[in-house]
């Protein structure tokens, strides 16, 4: 994903997100709706996730420090997790508790057109939103499907708003859901049921944001696609003859680091498989241009001890 893809995305959310939720929030107070003020408190924690989203973005861009070698990439991953956090507590606890409380008490709702009102217009913005984070999503996704993009994407501000919006789009459904069961029943429950169903679909996702954003954070490799390429620029067939073993981190986004223990002839010179390294390294840059930090070992390979099992190619992920 480009770093403008992601932030045009991210700015649609947030001003899609500041509109509604002042709107929900106008209509919770003529309607006493819960499942109004349940919305309102989604979308100001959605315009507070877009704002973090933001932030991690442009901290991300700072200079590599001596303590900081590698640089600020990862910056972007922290913040998306923290997204993933306020969605949890803001908006899926609050929206639960909320909703207990109107079926424990529940009461009419007064001034029926606001929350319908607001509710169609919520939609429509966010339909809005969604459809930006669609598009710009689709210029990076290829022939992945949308549950692999959001599993495999290593720059976290596509999926986190694609599931922000998702989530938003079907809790204004289930909100105009529940508000108009309670006006056509006359029973202030069914907002109360909506409300707890926006909670928990609220909870499903911020796990969901948890569980990838934890991935990025421990540092995942690259892509298959990816390994594939270095693979093969690696080995050029006359100094370099084999990858004897690899390892892949993404920094950030992107930027990658790969490290590698290359197998050379024996009888080469030094000046020669230092040359041969650096023309390595340019070649997988041309291949992998995110490959920014590169590492490379020159070894003379072993079939004996392959075949033994003391070779590193025998080790975990070895290649």
């Amino acid at each position: 994903m480009s770093a403008s893809g992601g932030t045009k995305a991210i700015v649609a959310a947030l001003a899609a997100n500041l509109a509604i939720a002042v709107a929900k929030f106008v209509a919770f107070i003529f309607s006493g709706s819960s499942s109004m003020l349940a919305e309102s408190v989604h979308s100001l924690a959605d315009s507070g996730n877009q704002g973090l989203l933001l932030l991690g973005g442009k901290k991300a861009q700072r200079e590599a420090t001596p303590q900081h070698p590698f640089g600020y990439g990862r910056e972007r991953y922290i913040y998306a997790f923290l997204v993933s956090i306020v969605l949890f507590s803001v908006g899926g606890m609050f929206a639960i508790y909320e909703g207990y409380e109107k079926i424990k008490h529940p009461h009419e709702i007064e001034h029926w057109y606001w929350p319908v009102g607001v509710l169609v217009f919520a939609i429509i913005a966010e339909a809005f939103s969604f459809r930006t984070a669609i598009k710009e999503s689709n210029l990076t996704r290829g022939n992945l499907t949308w549950t692999q993009f959001v599993r495999r994407a290593k720059a976290p501000e596509l999926p986190v708003v694609l599931l922000e919006d998702l989530g938003a789009l079907v809790g204004l459904i289930l909100a105009l859901g529940g508000v108009s069961l309670a006006l056509a029943t006359g029973d202030g429950v069914w907002d109360g049921i909506g409300t707890l169903c926006i909670g928990v679909l609220l909870i499903l996702i911020a796990i969901i944001l948890a569980a990838e954003t934890k991935s990025l954070l421990l540092g995942e490799a690259a892509g298959t696609e990816e390994v594939q390429k270095i693979e093969k620029v690696l080995v050029d067939g006359d100094t370099v003859t084999r990858v004897i073993h690899m390892r892949t981190l993404h920094l950030g986004p992107e930027e990658l680091l790969v490290a590698a223990k290359i197998a050379v002839r024996h009888d080469e010179t030094a000046t020669e498989v230092a040359h041969a390294i650096n023309a390595a390294e340019e070649r997988i840059r041309a291949a992998v241009p995110i490959a920014r930090v590169i590492y490379l070992e020159p070894d003379i390979y072993s079939e004996t001890a392959a075949a033994e099992g003391t070779n590193p190619a025998k080790s975990p992920g070895g290649h």
